[in-house]
């Protein structure tokens, strides 16, 4: 089932379930169960917005063997995860902001996990039945403030507004172990991995996130980015296409003020 969250004309926000090119306004509660009712519309007639509305979004870095290896690092030997702040989060379609304090912003196409239920000290063995559902997910990260020195950095980089684009949906019936993740700018393949290569896998994420903190229904983990990460242009169109996921598009543009 595919869970979008969207607004049709100047209608509030409500879930829907999609079906093709159409989508079914729902009710009831997305993390226990989903009822489509009403007429179908036409999804190019909504406006999708981020799926969940999370308490936190978290992010792992180094989690593709490829990534390690392009950036000659050695593989971690547990989740190295850091934060991206709700406030950063954007739906399908909405634009990116080259923010005025950078002059390197890139792009890097994950496939994150919603979670279903609240998940404390949750074994492996169990961590996917905590599991919603699983989005396409861009972890845009102004690079040049990343390379300086000092965990601030990484947060700042991490968390400019427009910096966690998400969607257009969750696909709840996916088998999350082997997929196709891809990054294509401008409609060249700029990233290309399966899920495969993972260091740490959604159920050994879930798993030892929990073991931190409590997750919440909503919650967004960003699963890690493959190999290929790179800069973006104003007006460039970015696309995070994951198998059996769909696309996640996104335009960037200036910021208010920025030259």
């Amino acid at each position: 089932m595919k869970i979008a969250r969207f607004i049709a004309g100047n209608g509030r926000p409500q879930y829907g379930v999609v079906d093709s090119d159409l989508i079914r306004p729902a009710s009831g509660d997305i993390f226990d169960q989903v009822h489509p009712t009403g007429e179908a519309l036409p999804i190019n007639k909504i406006k999708f917005l981020p799926p969940v509305l999370p308490t936190k979004i978290l992010a792992l870095g180094i989690n593709y063997r490829s990534h390690a290896s392009e950036l000659k690092l050695k593989l971690p030997k547990e989740p190295m995860f850091f934060y991206k702040p709700t406030s950063a989060l954007i739906g399908a379609l909405d634009a990116i902001e080259y923010p005025l304090q950078s002059n390197r912003v890139d792009y890097e196409a994950e496939m994150a996990v919603v979670i279903g239920k609240t998940a404390r000290n949750v074994p492996v063995t169990r961590a996917l039945e905590y599991a919603l559902g699983y989005t396409c997910f861009n972890d845009v990260t102004a690079r040049d403030i990343q390379s300086k020195d000092g965990a601030l950095e990484l947060v700042v980089s991490k968390s400019f507004d427009t910096f966690a684009p998400v969607g257009p949906w969750i696909e709840t019936d996916v088998d999350p172990t082997d997929l196709l993740v891809e990054c294509w700018v401008n409609e060249k393949l700029k990233q290309s991995a399966r899920t495969s290569d993972l260091v740490f896998g959604v159920a050994e994420i879930i798993s030892y996130i929990s073991s931190i903190m409590t997750l919440c229904p909503g919650d967004i983990i960003a699963t890690g980015t493959p190999a290929g990460i790179g800069p973006m242009s104003v007006g460039d169109i970015v696309s995070v296409r994951v198998e059996g996921l769909g696309t996640l598009e996104n335009t960037l543009v200036s910021a208010p003020g920025r030259p």
